[in-house]
């Protein structure tokens, strides 16, 4: 059985399209049967597993103040790496949230 998908319009911007999608499913025009299924095998992870040893003592501190403001303690630990890292190199606000690079 066939159904029919909408067809996407043409859009004179990118505002437009944005609002356009804000609204609509892309499952409404998409043709799932026609979809292939890719393999990606050249992706890397973007992030990288250390081991770091902290005295049990910080290590607590940094649980209780990530606890109190609500944020995984990793999380709070990068967040807090990243910011330190900026300061030292006079980087401060010019760094994206994720730590990829300077920009």
């Amino acid at each position: 059985m066939k159904t029919s998908k909408k067809k996407i319009p043409k859009f004179r911007n990118e505002a437009e399209e944005r609002v356009f999608w804000s609204k609509e499913s892309p499952l409404d025009y998409l043709d799932k049967s026609k979809a292939k299924k890719v393999t990606l095998s050249n992706l890397k992870p973007s992030t990288e597993v250390i081991s770091l040893r902290l005295p049990t003592g910080l290590l607590s501190d940094i649980k209780l103040v990530a606890n109190k403001n609500d944020i995984p303690y990793q999380s709070f630990m990068k967040m807090m790496l990243a910011e330190k890292i900026k300061e030292n190199l006079g980087l401060a606000g010019r760094i994206d949230p994720q730590y990829k690079r300077a920009v």
